[in-house]
């Protein structure tokens, strides 16, 4: 569990309280509640507010755009966390 930590997203910013959290409207607090990496209430606000407004107000592109921008973190860190060949090709459950 504590390589988790490792993130570099995990160390930019001292914890929070849940206030910034509550003022996130709801569709972006359930993303941020079920996000793999380890956001910030604050982040995920500006992110969300400039989604949204780019997208013309569509919750739905503004959701897409946060796991756009999701995925490229996780593969710019996967190799810092994980490792280099993480996940490794054609590896199935079974073959672990």
């Amino acid at each position: 569990m504590a390589r988790n930590l490792r993130s570099p997203a995990a160390r930019r910013r001292p914890a929070e309280g849940l206030t910034d959290y509550d003022h996130l409207p709801g569709p972006a607090r359930r993303w941020l509640a079920q996000a793999a990496l380890p956001w910030s209430a604050r982040s995920v606000r500006v992110v969300w507010s400039r989604a949204l407004r780019a997208a013309g107000g569509c919750e739905a592109a503004a959701l897409a755009r946060l796991d756009r921008i999701e995925g490229r973190a996780l593969a710019r860190e996967a190799p810092v966390v994980w490792g280099v060949g993480y996940p490794v090709a054609g590896q199935t459950g079974a073959n672990r």
